[in-house]
């Protein structure tokens, strides 16, 4: 039987090694090297998996996560860190239970799934782009590249989606899923940064963000950043880490809340950051007053060298509307309270989202009603699976969307010698 595998990222090398013991495996890269991608993940460090328990799972499961119930069990994160650990990597854990190589070198887990393919005695044929199938009786006989033909007995479709195209992933899976009749939920930018479009002074007025002072650079830790409704209702938050950027917001809490809302009308929507998370109001309020009193004497624009990073120092001022030469015995408490709600809920227009070459990982994809979950064999064409971020489903940062993709793929190869 000859297994033909599109695509040579994690989902088709792991659909390739399941697949290799029960057929003739070949995998169809069109690039010069496999795991491109692989390459950059991670910021080339390469989070490999998420030990999370499954239940926490679907909750970073963004698109779909039922679908991905039975193929979680049949390849776990556990089975994923143990594979590659039987195959010479040794890995770690960090925090959140994220999995990196031990070397934090994408190229090692690489590098291991290629000895994984060579010994599975699958045959890689590099710069093989593939443009069309041919279908007869329900099935791909042909598949179509730009160097030739190739006669399969079963196809895994594992093309990638279409963010960072530099690396492949330029969507033309998307157009060979069509080919066999296959729906394709609008494709839509994930894990991206956030364009802002205004930002809220605390008397409630708003301005551009470009006419503000520019934080570009400054990164925060321990924030809270929300997404809210102007009449306040709190859709989403996350804890941890963010920067600022030259037209809006990124870092790994703002990536994960913009995957909530890529589906979803901005209209109405603000990004909220808390930048006191672990002070409530009034404990916040006790700690201004004790800086306000230690410095009495100062002009306002010096007495907040303590509570903030002095880049985010000009803007709050502006923002608080309070001037910065006036000393801070004369600061009302009214004033006093604006800005502690300032400091509390510091707010943001959301203008857009960047777009899918920004993105870690495409949204949208091969609708799932049309997958098998349990084999992820096509319910349109017999002989075809499909496997990876191609699929309508994606994930929240910290190795989950990596996850997928083995668990996916793994199934896919599985079951496509049956």
């Amino acid at each position: 039987m000859k297994i033909f595998v599109i695509g040579g990222g994690a989902a088709g090398m792991m659909a390739a090694i399941a697949a290799a013991p029960n057929g003739e495996v070949f995998i169809l890269e069109r690039n010069e090297k496999l795991g491109k991608k692989l390459y950059i993940t991670g910021k080339g460090r390469c989070n490999i998996t998420n030990l999370a328990s499954y239940s926490e799972y679907f909750e970073n499961i963004v698109s779909n996560p039922r679908f991905m119930s039975g193929a979680l069990k049949a390849l776990s994160p556990e089975a994923v860190v143990k594979l590659l650990n039987d195959n010479g990597l040794a890995t770690k854990a960090e925090r959140g239970d994220r999995v990196f190589p031990a070397s934090d070198k994408s190229s090692d887990v690489i590098n291991t799934l290629k000895r994984m393919l060579e010994r599975a005695g699958v045959t890689v044929l590099y710069n093989q782009k593939v443009t069309d199938f041919h279908l007869e009786n329900n099935k791909i006989t042909k598949i179509i590249t730009e160097n030739g033909e190739f006669v399969p007995d079963r196809v895994i479709l594992a093309t990638g989606g279409k963010s960072y195209k530099s690396t492949g992933s330029d969507g033309s899976g998307y157009a060979l899923a069509q080919k066999c009749g296959h729906s394709i939920v609008p494709l839509r930018a994930a894990l991206v940064p956030l364009i802002t479009e205004s930002c809220f002074f605390a008397g409630g007025g708003s301005a551009p963000t470009n006419d503000l002072p520019s934080l570009q650079g400054l990164s925060l830790k321990n924030v809270e950043a929300s997404i809210k409704t102007d009449d306040g209702k709190t859709l989403f938050k996350e804890f941890g880490e963010m920067l600022f950027t030259h037209n809006g917001v990124s870092g790994p809490i703002i990536l994960s809340l913009s995957s909530r809302i890529n589906r979803m009308s901005l209209n109405g929507l603000r990004l909220v950051i808390d930048l006191k998370p672990a002070l409530d109001f009034a404990t916040l309020d006790k700690r201004l007053l004790r800086d306000f009193e230690q410095n009495k004497n100062k002009f306002y624009k010096n007495s907040l060298n303590e509570l903030l990073p002095s880049k985010l120092i000009a803007f709050i001022i502006l923002l608080s509307e309070i001037n910065g030469d006036t000393f801070v015995n004369n600061i009302t408490r009214e004033q006093r309270m604006a800005l502690v709600s300032l400091l509390k809920g510091l707010s943001f227009r959301i203008g857009a989202l960047g777009d899918l070459n920004d993105g870690i990982i495409t949204a949208g994809g091969v609708c799932v009603n049309e997958i098998n979950p349990k084999t992820m064999q096509s319910k349109l064409v017999d002989n075809l699976y499909i496997a990876g971020e191609i699929i309508d489903i994606d994930a929240l940062t910290g190795g989950f969307n990596l996850q997928l993709a083995f668990s996916t793929g793994c199934v896919a190869g599985t079951y496509s010698t049956l």
